[in-house]
């Protein structure tokens, strides 16, 4: 015998004569005990949670609060090894290496993915490409994985003008990124090798985010601070 509550295209016409009784109504969930329903959940769970904690002693307590420093100190370490990991992986440099027109393809153009590299120009007999150079000497040996290189001016690009020196160019994945030219940019010989650090900009992972050259507003104050110490002393 066929079951007079299924969906069928029979059951509906012989509903619709009344000769079977309509299909009952399914039970409708309302929003409100879907409510309770979530909150009767959530209770249990967190009543269960607190009854094993009120069951602990204060020795099985401490003994929980140092599994979970534990926990967080190890991920920590995992993460900070990780990290170390990474970074002695990416400091492949470390010093300043000249290159020659021939090379620049290769170790600029061709660096690799997500290389920095700081390039040079120069010429001896000029005191600030001295400076600089030493600088970056220094700064190679800090920041390892940058590349620094550098090149005679005229070798690497011909007939570039000695004006123009020292010149900085920055890359970064084989594209032009930065460029720093001629004294005036470089401030001269008065340039520090913090200065220069923080030119260098995101090229090297440096702590100094501010220019460190002091403000001339700075250093008129401390003139003055000065001068009125010494009319102190004259007193």
């Amino acid at each position: 015998m066929q079951n007079p509550n299924e969906d069928t295209e029979w059951n509906d016409i012989l509903r619709s004569k009344g000769i079977i009784p309509e299909k009952p109504k399914e039970k409708e969930i309302t929003e409100d005990q879907i409510i309770n329903l979530l909150e009767n959940t959530v209770d249990q769970r967190t009543g269960r949670e607190t009854t094993k904690l009120e069951d602990k002693t204060l020795d099985e307590l401490d003994e929980l609060e140092d599994e979970e420093d534990e926990k967080v100190l190890e991920e920590y370490r995992r993460k900070r090894f990780a990290e170390m990991k990474a970074l002695v992986s990416k400091s492949k440099y470390g010093d300043v290496k000249e290159i020659s027109a021939q090379d620049y393809v290769a170790e600029v153009n061709n660096a690799g993915e997500d290389v920095w590299v700081v390039l040079h120009l120069y010429k001896s007999g000029i005191p600030l490409c001295t400076l600089i150079n030493q600088y970056l000497s220094s700064l190679a040996k800090k920041f390892p994985v940058t590349k620094f290189l550098k090149s005679i001016s005229t070798t690497c690009i011909p007939n570039w003008p000695d004006k123009n020196l020292p010149t900085i160019f920055v890359y970064h994945n084989g594209e032009m990124a930065k460029q720093i030219i001629g004294p005036i940019e470089l401030r001269g010989m008065k340039l520090t090798e913090q200065e220069l650090e923080w030119m260098l900009g995101e090229a090297v992972p440096s702590k100094i985010k501010e220019d460190p050259k002091p403000k001339v507003r700075d250093v008129l104050f401390s003139n003055l601070r000065i001068n009125d110490n010494n009319e102190s002393d004259d007193w």
